[in-house]
């Protein structure tokens, strides 16, 4: 999948310019054969305008209270196993360093479920996923969207074609 990112900004007069206009290259790791992130925006304050529509600080994967992060994730069929030659711990500093923070959310003892401090709006916009919470199983399928609210979560496709998802992060608090 080729993503094109075209950002818009405001120049020294307040007008609207588009500012980058180029392509997002995927985060793939041997962890998760046939899956690829895309890291299209992130930002981890509030937005204020007008802005020159450069990059804002975002480090970690997943946003902090009022940051926010724009991706699509594309999830293969099937059950993700490594290559057996696969250097795990390698592997894992690869990704982190890739993703930071995104293997710290994840459930050591259950692959794939992960919680994160966020309200994420996700639409699935080609293929079926199966949504699951700690006891409930969801089938979303193409044009289907979820309001996914700080919940404890895992992502399978059981499906024979990868699955594409759009998602927007918005960094929450938990009380």
């Amino acid at each position: 999948m080729q993503i094109r990112r075209v950002v818009t900004g405001h120049d020294s007069e307040g007008k609207a310019r588009v500012v980058d206009d180029g392509q997002v290259e995927p985060i793939t790791s041997d962890l998760m054969p046939g899956c690829a992130a895309y890291r299209l925006w992130g930002r981890d304050e509030r937005p204020i305008f007008p802005d020159d529509g450069g990059p804002h600080p975002a480090e970690a994967w997943y946003p902090p209270a009022d940051g926010s992060r724009f991706m699509v994730n594309v999830i293969a069929p099937g059950e993700l196993t490594p290559p057996a030659d696969l250097d795990p711990a390698a592997a894992r500093a690869e990704l982190e360093r890739r993703m930071p923070g995104a293997i710290a959310a994840m459930d050591p003892t259950d692959p794939g479920m992960h919680t994160t401090d966020s309200i994420d709006y996700v639409m699935v916009v080609s293929g079926e996923v199966t949504l699951r919470l700690e006891d409930q199983q969801t089938v979303l399928r193409t044009g289907d969207v979820l309001v996914q609210n700080g919940t404890r979560h895992a992502w399978h496709n059981h499906g024979t074609e990868p699955c594409t998802i759009v998602g927007i992060a918005v960094g929450a608090e938990r009380g």
